[in-house]
């Protein structure tokens, strides 16, 4: 074997030690439960993890791997355990499973269907037309549209002669939210649960039978990056606020939003337990909403989680906003006969997990309440 031969084939083992390395590393982080954003940024790529862990665990087998030594053989067999890990994650966000939100088989009946679209529109995007004819080609009897200062306002107030119940809070920090429906509003509300300069929307609205009301809550939590928050703590706390105030009520929910977090996040799932809210996409596929412009690094940021009154007549996600979000849409039916079937695919929360979300929420009140501080000495 010549000299380069051999040392190409070094550097293709060291490769695979290295990125299969790492990739493991990354396998395990999100197992901590620390809310350093260095450590929760690995909850999100677990496809890509995936892709990374198979081809470096192809080319280990394809360098030798079955001659190797045991030290090596046994990297290979913890390259596959991680592997297999985060397949099982990924698992429930495929057509493969059974659907938590079943299909609706109802003849179509406008009069208790709801449609409704999530849209983070990048705030410095200039694309507002584009934006707007999308949304209007989807038809939604409801809007929301995050990321939006006053110039997207002016773009996407012509919603307001099909859509006149709106509930807006346009800001210049990239948390301002717009709010359209077709639908009449009850007690529309702009909370601000934790952040002083991040809101949410709060509210219910009334579906075309004119009998029914649907809570809505709407939410765009910071993501835990370091030019964000350096945590997700306040992320996470107010999510499971939210969550808890859905578990005190028994009606007709719908949480959505950019939650700046995956679906199978351990947050995520214990939001789903403590609110009993079922995600739409499980069974469905994954549907990823974010990075809209690089198609091998997306993952699902927008969420619709709903109650198990609702079935699904359509889920989708829209084209290219020109945002870094795609938005995404849902067609729901009002079925509440199929609640006690639908609630038996709701996990259930213990007093473990209202433990834990209890102390989540008061460790974001606690980080809050200590940026202000720290806020007040500087100014």
């Amino acid at each position: 074997m010549s000299s380069l031969s051999s040392l190409l084939l070094t550097a293709s083992h060291w490769a695979v030690w290295l990125i299969g390395g790492l990739a493991i590393v990354a396998t395990l982080m999100p197992l901590l439960r620390h809310t350093a954003w260095w450590i929760r940024v690995c909850d999100f790529p677990r496809l890509q993890i995936v892709a990374a862990l198979v081809l470096m665990l192809a080319a280990g087998l394809a360098l030798g791997g079955a001659g190797a030594g045991p030290w090596q053989q046994g990297f290979l067999l913890v390259m596959a355990g991680a592997a297999i890990y985060q397949v099982s994650r990924i698992m429930p966000y495929t057509p493969l499973v059974r659907k938590d939100v079943a299909d609706s088989t109802r003849a179509h009946n406008p009069n208790v269907e709801f449609s409704l679209v999530v849209m983070n529109v990048l705030q410095y995007n200039r694309q507002g037309a584009l934006a707007l004819a999308t949304v209007r080609a989807a038809d939604p009897d409801v809007i929301m549209a995050v990321e939006t200062n006053e110039w997207w306002h002016q773009q996407l107030r012509p919603l307001e002669k099909t859509h006149p119940y709106t509930c807006h809070e346009p800001l210049d920090n990239t948390y301002g939210l717009l709010f359209f429906s077709r639908l009449p509003l009850k007690a529309c509300q702009i909370k601000y649960l934790l952040d002083d300069d991040v809101p949410s929307l709060h509210t219910h609205v009334q579906l075309p039978d004119g009998r029914t009301w649907v809570r809505l809550y709407g939410l765009h939590p910071k993501p835990p990056a370091p030019q964000e928050s350096k945590t997700s703590t306040k992320r996470d706390a107010e999510l499971l606020l939210v969550g808890k105030e859905v578990d005190r009520r028994d009606e007709p929910t719908i949480v959505f939003g950019d939650m700046n977090d995956v679906a199978w996040s351990h947050t995520s799932e214990l939001f789903r337990r403590v609110s009993g809210l079922l995600d739409p996409r499980v069974g469905r596929g994954l549907m990823p909403t974010f990075h809209a412009d690089y198609s091998l690094l997306r993952w699902p940021l927008d969420h619709i989680f709903v109650s198990p009154h609702f079935q699904v007549v359509d889920m989708r996600r829209l084209s290219h906003v020109g945002s870094d979000h795609f938005p995404i849409f849902v067609r729901l039916s009002f079925e509440p006969q199929h609640k006690a079937e639908q609630v038996e695919n709701a996990e259930q929360a213990d007093a473990e997990d209202h433990a834990e979300a209890n102390e989540k929420i008061a460790e974001g009140f606690v980080e809050e309440q200590e940026e202000e501080v720290s806020e007040a000495t500087k100014s």
